[in-house]
């Protein structure tokens, strides 16, 4: 019997094809994004088994009603996967306090919204399965990523805090770091991305950490070990390696 399973930014990418994997593999698919004729489309590529919930995630209410009307429908919510968020490069030319508010907005409060409906919800039931999206950019900073690198940092750091909780309550939360991956969003940059992998690798990375053991899930293997060493290294080793790495 597969899983009931909630994604949030599934019209594109990362998310898309997560939901697309788990669907095919017998879980039933809630997924959510802003677009609505995209989630249309892509609930036709695995029948009965994709149904479409709109949602901006800015909308807190919405997200309370969402979450609401989804366990109402099909029950207690297993998986939920919070993938919803976007990129904006930024040379320090152009830094605006008003654009990284926009990313905020989005990528942190937007998933705070997220958990704040959620994880009552699986608390009281001592189970529940919780995977947040974020990127091995969050490790540390990494040239044109100051607006996206702050917020993927900020998830990080709030998922590992959750967990001494969580864990408690019977619940579990796993962090997803995805280094590279071939979406609209990796389109926006304009310098060289170091083994970067399709988005149906990416989701076959993320369905084998959800059924392991891990707090995180971390890919590709090369690249993810590359930037864990880096955030050992001193400042005099560090600028130069990204430098050489990225041509920025």
């Amino acid at each position: 019997m597969g899983r009931r399973v909630w994604i949030t930014g599934a019209s594109a990418g990362i998310g898309r094809a997560v939901a697309e994997r788990l669907a095919r593999d017998g879980d039933t698919v809630h997924v959510s994004a802003r677009r609505e004729d995209e989630l249309d489309a892509l609930a036709t590529t695995v029948p009965g088994r994709l149904i479409p919930a709109p949602l901006d995630v800015t909308d807190h209410d919405a997200v309370q009603a969402t979450v609401a009307r989804i366990e109402e429908r099909d029950g207690p919510l297993d998986l939920v996967i919070l993938n919803a968020g976007t990129h904006q490069p930024v040379e320090a030319k152009d830094f605006s306090a008003a654009d990284l508010r926009k990313l905020v907005e989005l990528n942190v409060m937007g998933t705070a919204s997220c958990l704040e409906a959620v994880m009552p919800r699986m608390i009281d039931r001592r189970a529940g399965h919780i995977a947040v999206v974020a990127s091995v950019a969050g490790y540390r900073g990494l040239p044109t990523s100051a607006y996206y690198g702050a917020t993927k940092a900020a998830l990080i750091n709030m998922v590992e805090s959750l967990r001494f909780d969580l864990d408690e309550a019977g619940v579990r939360i796993q962090i997803i770091n995805p280094g590279f991956v071939e979406t609209p969003l990796t389109d926006k940059n304009d310098f060289a991305m170091p083994f970067i992998i399709s988005t149906e690798k990416a989701a076959d990375y993320i369905a084998r950490g959800l059924n392991g053991s891990s707090f995180e899930i971390v890919f590709p293997k090369r690249f993810a070990a590359i930037m864990k060493n880096a955030r050992l290294m001193p400042y005099r080793l560090y600028f130069p390696a990204i430098h050489k790495m990225t041509g920025k």
